[in-house]
């Protein structure tokens, strides 16, 4: 019997075959599997920034309303587990090798026929199976990249969701806010509502999208925000009061997201009065998160629009920061420095441990532009030990993308995100 060390190393052995476009592979996938993704029902989310709250909140307030919500999420921050969660429990070692046990014979065996299955085609598959297993009734899948193409797009939902769309994956998904959009739209299906947060150039997309679909287009009004604190956003949205248990203004606008899906929904009059405790009960780690008996906010922002919303919150909440910061190298590196410039007394750059880790004399580059004290210290774990012997009373801001929050956790000897 195979190990989850043996069954995680199958799996990432899969990244060999690249990230590919297309759903050939995952419908064939799933057809195998007799269309597990038909089992429950569905809401979509795609988007470039708050993806993953957004899918949290929503999880969170069917939780609350007594569904049993599957949620599907990525990337991981320390366990693969942490991907798939039912009734906000992650999926068990012994159900995951179960799982890897049914799958792994037929994508070996795609393989062969020279449809060569990729991590996340498989992951996804493996996502949905065990959501049949579990017979929920509602999973929230979110989108790994894109949309149009993305191997959750074989799925038809009750919603789609598309929420904020900034500059990401340009050699993927293309180099303007028009040509990311119409990948973001494209998991958009015919006659079924959508809602959004987006102005301008991608809200015109995603509109022509909706139009062309038939599909009703639901635009989120400005929520009002009453207070944010270290621990929560307090909103005011159509007329009724919200407590948002995840730090950051920003969430707001996700909350707002999150409650015009659940009125979308078939029946939503069984989860409408569960709106509130949801969104006060959820948590959605290394979000603005401040740790429990450590100087350190840790934040998971990759993104230039991301990073600016991140310092405007930093500052209102904390003040100047010491900034401890990585970055993958396919990001808007400067964008991001110019940010993060704004709330930092002193920064130290470090390398995340990832192939996909930009060069530190890069990101030193641009963050010298605007911090005068920049220091380099390549190795994380130094890095963060820098970070509070240089910190001089302040707090420690601890970012970049989700392998510098791994990275922090793992410092402090974590083995889940559940804390």
């Amino acid at each position: 019997m195979e190990t989850k060390d043996e069954i995680l190393n199958w799996l990432y052995g899969l990244n060999k075959n690249g990230i590919k476009f297309g759903l050939e592979n995952t419908k064939t996938l799933l057809q195998k599997l007799g269309h597990p993704e038909d089992s429950f029902r569905k809401i979509h989310i795609a988007g470039s920034d708050g993806k993953g709250s957004t899918s949290a909140m929503i999880a969170s307030i069917l939780n609350e309303a007594g569904v049993k919500t599957g949620l599907f999420t990525s990337p991981h921050i320390i366990n693969f587990n942490e991907r798939i969660t039912v009734s906000g429990k992650e999926i068990s070692d012994v159900d995951l090798k179960t799982m890897a046990r049914i799958i792994r014979p037929i994508v070996d065996d795609m393989s062969g026929l020279g449809m060569k299955c990729t991590f996340f085609e498989v992951t996804s598959a493996l996502a949905f199976l065990y959501f049949k297993e579990q017979k929920v009734e509602y999973a929230v899948i979110e989108t790994g990249m894109g949309g149009r193409f993305d191997a959750t797009n074989v799925i038809t939902p009750d919603v789609s969701i598309i929420t904020n769309i900034s500059m990401e994956h340009v050699q993927y998904l293309g180099d303007t806010i028009e040509k990311i959009a119409t990948e973001k739209a494209g998991i958009i299906k015919k006659g079924v509502p959508v809602v959004t947060c987006n102005d301008g150039v991608s809200l015109k997309v995603i509109s022509a999208t909706a139009s062309e679909s038939r599909s009703k287009l639901i635009k989120i009004d400005a929520p009002n925000i009453i207070s944010i604190t270290k621990d929560n956003v307090i909103m005011k949205y159509r007329g009724e009061s919200y407590d948002i248990g995840i730090p950051g203004d920003f969430q707001a606008i996700n909350a707002a997201m999150a409650i015009d899906t659940i009125n979308e929904l078939p029946k939503s009059e069984k989860y409408i009065s569960s709106i509130k405790e949801g969104l006060r009960k959820v948590k959605w780690p290394c979000r603005m998160q401040k740790l429990k008996d450590y100087p350190i906010i840790l934040d998971v922002t990759h993104t230039k629009a991301g990073s600016k919303v991140l310092a405007d919150n930093i500052e209102k909440i904390y003040g100047k920061v010491t900034v401890v910061i990585g970055v993958l190298a396919d990001k808007d590196i400067d964008g991001i420095a110019e940010n993060i410039g704004r709330i930092a007394s002193k920064v130290i750059v470090t390398v995340p441990v990832s192939e996909r880790a930009s060069p530190i004399e890069k990101i030193e580059k641009s963050m010298s532009k605007y911090v005068s004290k920049t220091l380099v210290q390549p190795d994380i774990y130094k890095a963060i030990d820098l970070s509070l012997s240089e910190r001089n009373g302040k707090l420690v801001l601890i970012t970049g993308s989700f392998i510098m929050a791994e990275g922090a956790l793992k410092w402090m000897k974590k083995t889940s995100v559940g804390f």
